[in-house]
């Protein structure tokens, strides 16, 4: 049993909306085996009684011992015309239970099956030591095995194939062609790198920035709306960028153009490109960059600037942020350390209603 797109072949392939499409395998082991009884002198078989069996000689299949059950006058009197055949396991009574199919069949003259005498068990059966044997109380007529031509010289022969279960395991299916990932971030990255068709250029501070409209136009709202539309920089070739660094824009541009962020060292230098690359998000709506600077800020709470990082999660509503930070200070020694900052002070002055709802959770 596999899994993967219903009108799909196996492999690797893409699904409907363009993403790869892996395919996995279900296998469930199994193991045969057939075993052969030749019943000769049937006839002083007969009158044996209802209820009793001759078994075969022990055979394995799939590691289990196995017996077939012969009852020339039926197994109960409810079948006392016909013969019946059992499979039986013989493991021992403390073994564990056994999932197998069966085919038990009456053979001819070439030792083939007679195919109205071939009868398969109707589904995979569970032998134990409650439930030892499966079979067909009423297998065929003595009557009919009598006038048939499958008994010759008082002898008949019976075949029974057994499929044992064995491990259920998953597996995943090669794919038929290995789709490399898709470049298309590199590709645009080398694009803002080089400059080339380049139709607009960006001043921040003492560094200009060459991009492309069409691109950021693409990525943000706020760009589509200066860049492509009636606003003043629609016809201009030379934007001004004011309240920005120089290196926060050049990540900013960097993540419109590959979707990822710069390198960045860890630390206080990381926390802070983080604050600014999140005020600059939250100016062009750029929402994933945004929530990537929120979850790193997350992280990088600290005493020395989690005033500044508070004020900033209230001011662009980083609701996860704000937490992060209420979390933080609800540790006395921090409190006591951020309260007699200067980021405090901040705080206090920029966003007081943030002061009232921290006062309200710390209160007991």
């Amino acid at each position: 049993m596999s899994t993967s797109s219903p009108s799909s072949p196996a492999g690797n392939i893409d699904s409907d909306d363009g993403s790869p499409l892996t395919t996995s395998a279900i296998v469930a082991q199994a193991v045969s085996g057939s075993h052969v009884v030749n019943i000769d002198g049937y006839s002083r078989t007969k009158g044996l009684g209802t209820g009793k069996y001759i078994a075969s000689e022990t055979f394995a299949v799939g590691g289990h011992r196995w017996r077939m059950r012969y009852y020339p006058d039926g197994d109960a009197s409810a079948s006392a015309d016909w013969i019946s055949i059992f499979l039986w396991c013989s493991d021992r009574p403390d073994a564990d239970e056994v999932k197998a199919e069966f085919r038990i069949s009456l053979l001819d003259q070439d030792r083939q099956p007679v195919p109205s005498y071939s009868r398969p068990s109707s589904e995979i059966h569970t032998f134990s030591s409650k439930g030892p044997s499966w079979g067909f109380a009423e297998f065929i007529k003595r009557k009919d095995l009598e006038e048939s031509r499958y008994l010759m010289d008082d002898s008949f022969s019976i075949r029974c194939d057994v499929t044992v279960s064995k491990e259920i395991f998953t597996e995943q299916v090669p794919p038929s062609v290995v789709v490399p990932p898709s470049d298309m971030h590199q590709h645009l990255g080398n694009l803002l790198l080089t400059g080339e068709a380049a139709d607009v250029t960006f001043e921040v501070g003492a560094e200009t920035f060459a991009a492309h409209r069409c691109v950021l136009a693409a990525r943000s709202s706020v760009f589509k709306a200066e860049l492509l539309g009636p606003m003043k920089e629609k016809a201009a070739t030379l934007v001004q960028i004011d309240d920005m660094e120089p290196r926060v824009f050049r990540a900013l541009l960097h993540f419109i153009y590959t979707d990822s962020l710069p390198a960045v060292d860890d630390g206080d230098g990381a926390a802070a490109m983080a604050q600014h690359l999140l005020v600059a998000a939250d100016r062009y709506n750029l929402e994933r960059l945004k929530l990537i600077c929120e979850g790193r800020l997350c992280d990088h709470v600290c005493r020395g600037n989690v005033a500044t990082t508070m004020a900033l999660a209230e001011q662009h509503g980083c609701a996860a942020l704000k937490k992060a930070c209420f979390r933080f200070l609800t540790s006395p020694g921090n409190l006591k350390a951020v309260v007699a900052s200067d980021g405090f002070e901040h705080l206090r002055s920029s966003c007081p209603s943030v002061l009232e709802e921290l006062v309200t959770k710390l209160a007991p």
